[in-house]
C-alpha cells in the first residue's frame, strides 16, 4: 500500500484551509486518512504552517511520499533536511551531535529570515497606513481651505451688496435735492 503525505481541503469557499494528512494514495482527497500531521493556512501572510515535525519525519523515514506542495512545506520547516541528516547518521557519515548542530544552525538562520520578513511586512503595512492618514489629512485641509474661501467670498459679496445698497440709498436723496434746486 502506497502512503502519501498530502493536503485535505476544508474551510469555506474561497477561504480554504488545509489539513496535512497521511493517507493511502487510493483514498479520496478529503476522504479517509491515517493520521493528521498539522494544518496549512495560505490566507495569511506569510502562510501559516503548523506541522508536527517529529511525526512527519517518522512517516518520511518509514517511506511515505509527500506531494509537491507538502514537500515544499516540509522543506520550509526543515523536516527534509532533518531526514537527510538522519540518513547520514544512519550510514555513519556524521555523528548525531554534528547533525543536531547543523540542524540548529539552519533553524536559527531560517527563523531570523522569517522574523525579518514579518517585520518588513508589518513596517510596510504601517507605512501604508501613515501615508493614507497623511493623504486624508491633506484632503481634509483642502476641503477646509475651500470652505473658508467660499465663506470669505460670500462675506465680500455681502459687503459689496451692502456698499451698493448704501450707495443707492444715498444717490436717490442726492438726486431729489438736485431736482428741488432746479425747480
Amino acid at each position: 500500500m502506497a502512503v502519501k503525505i498530502r493536503l485535505a481541503r476544508r474551510g469555506r469557499k474561497k477561504m480554504a484551509i488545509y489539513d496535512v494528512v497521511v493517507a493511502d494514495a487510493r483514498a479520496p482527497r478529503d476522504g479517509r486518512f491515517i493520521e493528521k500531521l498539522g494544518t496549512y493556512n495560505p490566507n495569511t501572510d506569510p502562510a501559516s504552517i503548523n506541522i508536527n515535525n517529529e511525526r512527519a519525519l517518522k512517516w518520511l523515514l518509514n517511506g511515505a511520499q509527500p506531494t509537491d506542495t507538502v514537500k515544499a512545506m516540509l522543506s520550509y520547516r526543515g523536516v527534509l533536511l532533518k531526514k537527510h541528516l538522519q540518513i547520514g547518521v544512519l550510514k555513519g557519515a556524521i555523528s548525531q551531535e554534528q547533525a543536531d548542530a547543523k540542524f540548529e544552525a539552519w533553524k536559527s538562520s531560517k527563523e531570523a529570515a522569517i522574523g525579518g520578513k514579518v517585520d518588513r511586512l508589518s513596517k510596510a503595512k504601517e507605512d501604508a497606513r501613515l501615508k493614507a492618514l497623511e493623504a486624508e489629512a491633506a484632503k481634509n485641509q483642502a476641503r477646509l481651505d475651500a470652505i473658508k474661501a467660499k465663506e470669505e467670498e460670500a462675506k465680500a459679496a455681502a459687503a459689496a451688496e451692502a456698499g451698493e445698497a448704501n450707495a443707492e440709498a444715498e444717490s436717490p436723496e442726492a438726486s431729489a435735492e438736485g431736482e428741488e434746486t432746479q425747480a
